[in-house]
Order: C-alpha cells, then sequence, then structure tokens
C-alpha cells in the first residue's frame, strides 16, 4: 500500500453531531423490525391496515386481493404482530388487527434526516 493511502488526511475534523447513533442494543431490534417488513406481503398488508379508517382491518378483509391461503396470511400477520407493528384483538370468530402508532413513529424517527425532518418527527 502506497505511503499516501497511509497518510492521516489534513484538514480532517469531525462534524458534530446532532444526535446520538444508534446504540448496539437499538440496532438490534430495530434490524428485526425491518427484517419483518422487508418480505413483500407483510409490506402490502401493513399498507392495508393502515390505510384503513382506525388503521384497524379484519383478517378476513385483509385476504382480499392477496394470493395467497389464509394460514400463510395469518403467519405473516403474526410475523408483523411479534416485530411490534401490529396488536390484534379476536372478535366472535375473527381477528382484528390494528397498527401501532408509536413503532412507526420510531422507524420514521430513525430515518429522518436531520435537515429539520427529525427535528418535526420528535415534537
Amino acid at each position: 500500500m502506497s505511503k499516501s493511502l497511509l497518510a492521516p488526511i489534513e484538514d480532517c475534523s469531525p462534524s458534530p453531531r446532532v444526535r446520538e447513533p444508534l446504540s448496539a442494543a437499538a440496532a438490534g431490534e430495530l434490524a428485526a423490525v425491518f427484517k419483518a417488513l422487508s418480505d413483500p406481503v407483510r409490506l402490502r398488508l401493513l399498507s392495508s391496515i393502515a390505510s384503513r379508517a382506525g388503521q384497524e382491518a379484519c383478517v378476513c378483509d385483509l385476504s382480499v386481493g392477496i394470493e395467497l391461503t389464509q394460514p400463510t396470511i395469518s403467519h405473516h400477520l403474526k410475523v408483523l404482530r411479534d416485530a411490534g407493528l401490529l396488536t390484534s384483538e379476536r372478535r366472535a370468530s375473527w381477528v382484528y388487527y390494528r397498527i401501532v402508532p408509536a413503532e412507526l413513529r420510531r422507524l420514521s424517527e430513525v430515518l429522518a434526516l436531520e435537515s429539520g425532518t427529525a427535528a418535526a418527527v420528535r415534537a
């Protein structure tokens, strides 16, 4: 390796931090949530629930337009629930799923840029 690559960069000073970076524990937790969101079917299910009044939907309504069996859809909903993105409630013979707004806000804060967006999200 040439000496020029090993030489310190002159006039290199670190930029000031405007917020704390993620801790190892927080990064691990968020990675699990992003892993749950990495499947297109789960993204569609989450979007379908979020687009309904009260951000809530019956499992019977979520099957419409998704070419999967009910057990497979239920599995994807369980993954989203285990990741903390959804809650569920049984009503008679149906299960209703609801978005967890605080978890979506947390994801938004992590992804927000400091150019004013993050400050607005935290407010």
